[in-house]
């Protein structure tokens, strides 16, 4: 088997592939019964306690949300035959389920993730599988993209976990052709559907993808915790998010956060989990002002601490990238072609640290 090596993006892949070769985008709507309402507390029906959640706990009416939806060209849901492996992509601070996509731009009145995404299974450098563009904030006001540490909106970044897996996921592998089941709880079940499930994310999507599901800290507004921000940007950190490793065996991080926690804080949970991780991918443009500090940050101590739980390991800094698409691009070019694989197919070292 050959490995995966590391590169910049073709640029032919940030143009159109044959229409007949060109998946489609659809946004869908569900309900969501985990998230932050106006008090501040988290609603949700689940047996979770307030010393996890580091709040209040109230049951309460579900809220509709929106996510959109990537489907390879020839997905055909009478097939029953054919399955799909899905990706989760988490956008930035002041983005929404969009902002991969439009933000990102279009050339040839197309975007360019869809663009990227066409030629990578075009070209069979990955299987077709299915992207979802979650809007990751899990609160009443999820619409409000706008940075204010006291809000609501903001605070819900910090409780997308308890969404996706408990709303997210269900209605995803409910409603499309997914190898992973999460209906199935048996512990051949778990190991078998985690291996189907990547998620990454960009910014804040990116501190998402560390701190809840490898296991980082929830903030809040120093306004409601009473403490100091570290960050000087209102926010503090309040308990340890358990981690979503049972369900995603990949995870990818780029140009992560400034909230994002340390690599000893994410190497211990790793550590404390049932299940190994079997990827982790981390990126960052060098002149990026706003989270080459943060991706640093999380990066020392998190080998030391994770030991054998952490599987093959991608430091990638981009020269001279900035807190930009080209960084977050090149991010999701390299980091699909490595998930879905088998163990032989990564490089031969399992720490690969690189500068594109």
């Amino acid at each position: 088997m050959r490995n995966i090596n590391v590169t910049s993006v073709p640029a032919e892949y940030l143009r159109s592939v044959n229409q007949k070769l060109q998946g489609t985008i659809q946004e869908v709507p569900y309900d969501v019964s985990n998230y932050i309402d106006l008090s501040r507390q988290l609603v949700t029906e689940r047996n979770i306690d307030i010393s996890e959640a580091g709040r209040e706990i109230l049951a309460g009416n579900p809220i509709g949300k929106k996510c959109n939806v990537y489907l390879p060209a020839g997905y055909d849901s009478n097939d029953k035959a054919v399955r799909y492996n899905v990706l989760y992509l988490l956008h930035g601070v002041g983005g929404d389920q969009y902002e991969w996509l439009s933000s990102n731009g279009k050339v040839d009145e197309r975007f360019i993730i869809c663009h990227l995404f066409d030629n990578l299974i075009a070209n069979g450098d990955i299987d077709p599988l299915i992207i979802v563009f979650p809007n990751g904030r899990s609160a009443h006001d999820w619409t409000d993209t706008s940075f204010t540490s006291e809000g609501t909106n903001m605070l819900g970044f910090y409780y997308f976990d308890y969404e996706l897996r408990y709303d997210l996921i269900p209605f995803i592998e409910s409603n499309y052709k997914t190898y992973a089941n999460i209906t199935d709880t048996t512990p051949e079940g778990i190991r078998y559907n985690r291996t189907h499930r990547a998620i990454a994310g960009l910014s804040m999507g990116g501190m998402q993808a560390l701190n809840l599901i490898l296991g980082g800290y929830r903030y809040d507004s120093t306004r409601f915790t009473g403490t100091q921000s570290s960050w000087n940007n209102g926010l503090d950190k309040t308990v340890l998010a358990s981690g979503m490793i049972d369900l995603f065996a990949y995870v990818g991080a780029f140009s992560n956060a400034p909230t994002s926690s340390d690599g000893n804080v994410l190497g211990a949970s790793l550590a404390s989990c049932d299940h190994k991780l079997q990827l982790l991918y981390m990126t960052c443009g060098d002149a990026d002002g706003v989270a080459i500090s943060s991706y640093a940050k999380s990066i020392e101590g998190l080998l030391d601490q994770a030991g054998n739980y952490l599987g093959p390991y991608y430091q990638v800094l981009i020269k001279d990238g900035l807190h930009d698409f080209n960084v977050w691009n090149n991010g999701a070019y390299n980091f699909s072609r490595l998930i879905f694989r088998n163990s032989d197919e990564y490089a031969e070292s399992d720490i690969v640290q690189k500068t594109l």
